[in-house]
């Protein structure tokens, strides 16, 4: 008896390419998200969550009618202080020279006056009572006179009372610089060029500092983020080359390369954290899309592959395979090596063109079967 016609799987030569398929989620590499710093109400929102916008372009536009009022209050507080010092300079300083000139003509007149009387006491000609009040007179006049020098000194270039009028102004225009900038703040622009993929505002809303209005996507770098399993971990490295595609656009797959490994294994899901630089992502590419990648891990040319379940087996000490030699099969022990795609790597055991029975618990050791085309089997 010949046995049943079966259709062999065949041992082949070729470039035999491991790859680990996983799927994860596009992602740049990092998000902005867009906030006030200031509470107030939301006039305006001139763009719609999903639109690219350019650096600068408004985002969120709130009321600013107090801002403005602040700022005319701040303004005014400028003009006031220039006021003050221009003061100081223009009629204050004048005036205190004035004063002290006539300071110093009064301690002439009074000096000259005390040595009059001083002359005709001596003579006889006064009392003492006249010469008391002549010098009382000239004490009087240089007191005057140094505080004349003191006023003239205060509302100098240097002086105490210009350094006074500079820093209140130094102050009020600080004041306005403050006021201007909380202002600008009522007017929240994109920081850069990007998506805005989130959007938690409208108008009438009353925002505070703490909230996230929008969340922008920035232009540039696309990564995938994906989550592999860490029996895997020892066969990555960066540099490797993936092939990948969103699972709205199978037909359209697209290059990437592993950039970064994370260190670590996440412990509740025994997964590890990976990322793929996307070089030329395809226009249909966006945010958060789901997509399936293969990672290319290794490749070895000229090796012996076969259908993987033709091998009996494989995840223990000694894997074999039924070869078909002569009308019957033999139990034929081969060493394995890398699986992927539904393909095992023999790297001893067959050689190209031996011919194995597919997985089927009927067949055994030294069964009589008869070759049939893939497919055919009776």
């Amino acid at each position: 008896m010949l046995g049943p016609r079966v259709a062999l799987l065949q041992a082949l030569r070729t470039d035999f390419v491991l790859n680990v398929v996983a799927s994860g989620r596009v992602e740049a590499p990092h998000r902005v998200d867009i906030g006030s710093q200031i509470t107030g109400v939301v006039a305006r929102i001139p763009v719609s969550e999903g639109q690219f916008v350019k650096a600068s372009t408004v985002l969120v536009e709130l009321d600013s009618a107090e801002l403005d009022a602040a700022v005319q209050q701040a303004d005014h507080g400028v003009s006031l202080a220039q006021a003050r010092l221009r003061q100081v300079r223009e009629l204050q300083a004048p005036l205190a020279e004035q004063a002290l000139l006539q300071a110093r003509i009064n301690l002439g007149n009074a000096t000259a006056q005390l040595r009059r009387l001083e002359s005709l006491q001596a003579r006889g000609f006064i009392g003492m009572a006249a010469l008391d009040d002549a010098r009382k007179a000239a004490d009087l006049a240089s007191a005057q006179v140094i505080s004349a020098t003191r006023q003239v000194d205060a509302v100098s270039q240097r002086g105490s009372d210009q350094a006074l009028a500079q820093a209140a102004l130094a102050q009020s225009q600080a004041a306005a610089r403050l006021a201007r900038v909380r202002a600008g703040y009522a007017v929240i622009a994109a920081p850069t060029d990007g998506t805005l993929i989130a959007r938690h505002v409208e108008a009438g809303d009353v925002v505070q500092p703490s909230r996230v209005l929008m969340t922008l996507s920035p232009a540039g770098r696309t990564q995938i983020v994906l989550a592999i399993d860490e029996k895997n971990l020892r066969l990555l490295a960066p540099g490797q080359r993936a092939l990948a595609s969103a699972d709205a656009y199978p037909s359209e797959p697209f290059e990437a390369r592993v950039v970064y490994i994370n260190p670590g294994v996440n412990a509740q899901t025994g997964a590890v954290e990976v990322k793929l630089d996307v070089p030329r992502p395809p226009p249909s590419l966006r945010q958060d899309m789901t997509v399936s990648v293969s990672i290319e891990v290794a490749r070895h040319p000229d090796a012996i592959v076969i259908d993987s379940e033709a091998v009996r087996e494989a995840d223990r000490e000694a894997p074999w395979v039924l070869r078909h030699e002569a009308g019957r099969l033999h139990r034929t022990p081969v060493r394995i090596g890398a699986r992927s795609g539904g393909y095992t790597e023999v790297l001893a055991g067959l050689t190209a063109g031996d011919r194995v029975a597919p997985a089927g618990p009927h067949f055994r050791d030294g069964d009589r079967i008869r070759s049939a085309p893939v497919g055919a089997s009776d």
